[in-house]
């Protein structure tokens, strides 16, 4: 049996939609590449590798706001 892991489905279309040209990209199509991401997000934020993600990026901008000051 064949299972395709909808995060990663998400995350390759993520990838194909953002290497097209900018200019060629209309309203609805961007619109609809946020909606895309935003569920990608949603889908990783409770996983193990997205809990790492968010402590990763959670000390970047602790050391930014610490080094400006």
């Amino acid at each position: 049996m064949l299972t395709i892991n909808v995060t990663l489905l998400l995350a390759v279309t993520v990838i194909w939609r953002l290497r097209r040209r900018t200019q060629a990209r209309s309203r609805f199509d961007e619109k609809l590449t946020v909606v895309i991401v935003l569920a990608l997000g949603v889908l990783i934020a409770p996983a193990p590798e997205g809990q790492g993600i968010v402590n990763i990026v959670g000390q970047l901008a602790s050391d930014v706001t610490q080094g400006s000051r």
